[in-house]
């Protein structure tokens, strides 16, 4: 079920292809421990890909702005699933407005998640979050041997531009509804 008229609310629940049900969903002011735990269980690769360059701690003020989400210039997704009657957190995407109708977004997903569309689920929920709040064009930049992500970007479907400068793909996607 999708619920998109208070995007603090947002939620919805889908299966992956290998039978696991997921939630994908609004940041919540309660997600700190989860977002914690979630971060300590990455490896350094998977850190470098997202930050590019290492990183043992999320800051206090990362945190902050998890809690402080206001859905308007900065709206970030959790994708989550229960293990042994918890929710765990296993992936985040985010976009920030970069201009009026632009907005740049960033992913991380769990190790063990990768290669399960999850990404992808993310950027289509976070494009719809974004084309109703007038947003038309998404930008990223991506490290060039991270191709999981760039497949991602490519296969969203979205018309997409690329160019590399300073070992980093900067890429532009154009949304469409």
């Amino acid at each position: 079920m999708c619920i998109m008229s208070d995007i603090r609310q947002y939620a919805e629940t889908e299966s992956l292809r290998n039978g696991l049900d997921i939630c994908i969903r609004a940041s919540r002011p309660d997600d700190s421990e989860r977002i914690v735990e979630a971060f300590h269980q990455l490896n350094p690769e998977s850190v470098y890909l997202r930050f590019f360059g290492p990183k043992k701690e999320i800051s206090p003020a990362e945190l902050q702005r998890f809690r402080e989400t206001d859905f308007d210039r900065r709206v970030i997704l959790l994708c989550t699933v229960m293990q042994e009657g918890r929710e765990i957190v296993i992936a985040s995407a985010s976009y920030v407005r970069a201009g009026e109708d632009s907005a740049e977004v960033a992913f991380l997903v769990e190790e063990d998640f990768h290669r399960l569309g999850i990404a992808g689920r993310l950027l289509k929920h976070l494009g719809r979050i974004a084309i109703g709040a007038g947003i038309k064009t998404f930008i990223a930049e991506v490290l060039p041997h991270n191709t999981a992500m760039l497949g991602v970007f490519k296969r969203s479907g979205w018309p997409m531009t690329s160019e590399v400068s300073d070992g980093t793909v900067h890429l532009s996607l154009a949304l469409q509804s």
